[in-house]
Formats: structure tokens, sequence, C-alpha cells
């Protein structure tokens, strides 16, 4: 009997092994392609999105410098603008249902590529070749190593893939090494709250944690919207499952309160300082969030993940180059120079502040208008000529004030 049940053991046994082996290396060549795919559309999506603030942030100046009553929403350039954002966020969106979230996170970097690259093309100012390169040379190597990075990151980036279901998705929710994740990010987050609302410690690093933790659950939640929708696209119906729904509303509160952060820092510190440090902490947490909800980098080998680490070393230095080499707004003062009155304090003397500061420089979707403000802070003018009276006995006051006119 057991010799002849061993022949049959053997002959269903077989159709397994041979499958399991033909399906492998099809399943390796079609992961491949769908990195590059969710690649190219991550790329593609923060391509646009960059011209696209870069259109609307064009609209308000050129609103703001000229005396058109329309609002800013009544202008072509403004539609256009909103209109490649929620194309270039769509791109963003689906390119999470392709590759995974470690792959796709870290290419935001192309972002700030186009945005260096769109501020130094539009440039009003005329520049000799010296001057030109001495003031951007450091944007060019940061977009240069960035597009180093890039291509690290897509050739070394992770490939693990698995179908967005819901049974998936619920799986790992419930996995212990997300629940540890979620509670060391949780007691993270509460501190850091704490200081910040409690103590008052609005630092920088303080505020972009808080975006960076919001932002890991972001990117998780969207990848499995996109996936569960993705594949229902296929024929495999997702959306009657309650993860869906409950991904859904954890998305949408964590990228509201994210952008809320994101705005008290903006008020704060200087955008180019928000960009830089913003990117590495989102991406640090966000990859981090990844490996432990999707286990991105399971089955990989030891030179793929330290191949991938150097180009998001890469890709971060590239970055704070960038954004280091951009000019600081200087804030418009509408007032007159307290240096010329001996005696009296201006406003950049140890720190105090004699005059209120208006900062009226132009910041995307914030623009401050000055035309109706009180008479009280409009430009005074200064006795500034001194005269000499050779007469004796009649008395004139030591100074005369000049009455200008305002020019139109």
């Amino acid at each position: 009997m057991e010799g002849g049940n061993s022949p049959n053991l053997q002959l269903q046994q077989l159709p397994l092994a041979t499958a399991a082996v033909s399906v492998q290396p099809h399943t390796d060549s079609f992961s491949y392609k769908e990195n590059l795919i969710g690649a190219l559309l991550a790329i593609f999506g923060h391509l646009v999105i960059s011209i696209a603030l870069n259109l609307q942030k064009y609209s308000h100046i050129r609103l703001a410098g000229s005396k058109d009553p329309r609002a800013y929403f009544k202008t072509k350039t403004w539609w256009c603008g909103l209109f490649l954002l929620v194309l270039g966020e769509l791109g963003v969106f689906s390119s999470y249902a392709f590759a995974p979230l470690s792959l796709i996170v870290p290419l935001s970097a192309v972002s700030v590529i186009a945005s260096a690259i769109i501020g130094i093309i539009f440039i009003k100012e005329k520049w000799k070749p010296k001057d030109f390169l001495r003031r951007y040379v450091l944007s060019f190597v940061g977009c240069g190593l960035a597009i180093v990075g890039t291509y690290l990151l897509i050739t070394f980036g992770p490939n693990s893939h698995e179908k967005m279901t819901g049974e998936n998705i619920t799986r790992h929710l419930v996995s212990w090494p997300f629940l540890l994740y979620m509670l060391v990010e949780i007691i993270m987050f509460c501190l850091l709250l704490y200081f910040y609302k409690e103590k008052n410690a609005n630092y920088i690093v303080v505020i972009l944690l808080l975006v960076a933790l919001l932002g890991s659950m972001t990117v998780v939640t969207v990848k499995a919207v996109a996936g569960m929708i993705v594949v229902s696209i296929q024929g495999n119906l997702q959306l009657d499952y309650p993860i869906f729904y409950i991904m859904l509303v954890c998305m949408i509160a964590t990228a509201v309160f994210q952008a809320t952060f994101l705005a008290q820092a903006s008020q704060l510190y200087d955008s180019s300082q928000i960009a830089s440090i913003g990117y590495i902490l989102s991406t640090t947490v966000a990859i981090t969030a990844g490996a432990t909800f999707y286990l991105d980098f399971t089955g990989e080998d030891v030179l793929h993940i330290c191949m991938f680490a150097l180009g998001c070393l890469i890709a971060f230095l590239g970055v704070f180059l960038i954004t280091r080499n951009r000019k600081k707004s200087v804030p418009f003062e509408p007032y007159i120079s307290m240096d010329a009155m001996p005696g009296m304090q201006n406003m950049h003397d140890k720190g105090i502040a004699v005059q209120p500061d208006l900062k009226a420089s132009f910041s995307y979707g914030a623009l401050e208008n000055n035309d109706n403000m009180p008479e009280i802070y409009t430009p005074a003018t200064l006795p500034i000529v001194q005269e000499q009276h050779g007469s004796k006995g009649v008395s004139a006051p030591p100074y005369r004030v000049l009455e200008h006119s305002k020019k139109e």
C-alpha cells in the first residue's frame, strides 16, 4: 500500500512545484513593471503639482501688483493652476496603488527640483554668467544630487507587492509590529503636542515632527484606499468592506490636521526651512510606517536596502542644498527708518520692536493688502534739515519740517 501510494503523492506534488517555479519569475517581472508605473505616476504628479502652485502664485502676485479689481478665482491662470493641481494629486494618489509606499514617499523631492528649475527659468533680473553661477551653484548641485538620489530610489526600491483587499489590510492593521509602532507613535505625538501647546515649544523640529507623524498615517491610509479602489475597478469589489471607510476617514482627518500644523509652521519659519526639514522628517517617518504596516522590505537583500538608504540620504542632501539657496523673504516695512534720529532705538536694535512689523511679503494663498490701513500707520515725515541762523535776536526753531506731497 505504501509503495502504491508514493507514486500518486509524487504525481500530485509535481504540478504544485512546477506551478510555483513558473509563477515566481512572472510575478517578479510584473512587480518591477508596477514599480516603474507607480514611480512614473508619482514623478508626473509632483511635477504637475509644482507647476500648478507656481501658476497660482503667479496669479496672486500679478493681481496684487496691478489695479485689476477682479478676485483671484476669476482669473484663467488661477483656474488653470487648480486644474493642474487636481491632476497632479490624482497622479500621486494613483501611484500608491502600484508601487510600495517606501518607494513613492521619497519621490516628493521631484517637486522641490521642479520648483528650483522653474524659479531659475522665470528670473526677472539679468545676471552676468559669473554672478549667475555663484548665486545658483548650490541649486545646480542640489538638483543633481536629488536626481541621483531619485534614480537610486527607483532602481533599488522595495519590490514587495500584494493585492490591497479588505482581508489583507485588516490583517496588517491588527499585526503586532504595527500595533507596537502605533503605540510608540501615539506616545510621541502626545508628548510633542503637550510641549507645543502647554510649554510653548514652538521649535520647527517639534512642529514638523507632528506633521510627519500625522503624514505617516496619511500615506498608509492613502495606499490602502487607492489600492482597494484599483482592485475594485479590476472586478473584485472591495468597497463593501468597513475597513475601506475607516481608512478613508483617517486619511481625511490626518490630512486636515497635517495642513493645520503646516500653516502654523509657515507663520513662524521660512518656507525653505519647512521644505527641507519637513521633507527629511516626513520621508523618514513615512518609510518607517510603510516598512511596519505593509512590510515593504520583507525578502529584500542587504545590498538593495543599503543602496535604497543611500539614495534617501543623497536626496535629503540635494533638497537641503536647493532650499538653502533660496532667497529669504524680507518683510515689507512701510515705515521710516529711526536711524536718522539720534538717541532713538530702531526696530532692529537688540530685538526691541519699536514699531509693528507688517508681513506683507507675497506668500501663496495668504496675500496681505495694506490699502485699508488706518492713517496712524502711514509713513511720516521727519525733520531732516537743520538751518543755521545768523541773527541772534530772532528766535527760530532749530529744525525746519519739509512738507512732502505723496507721489501717485
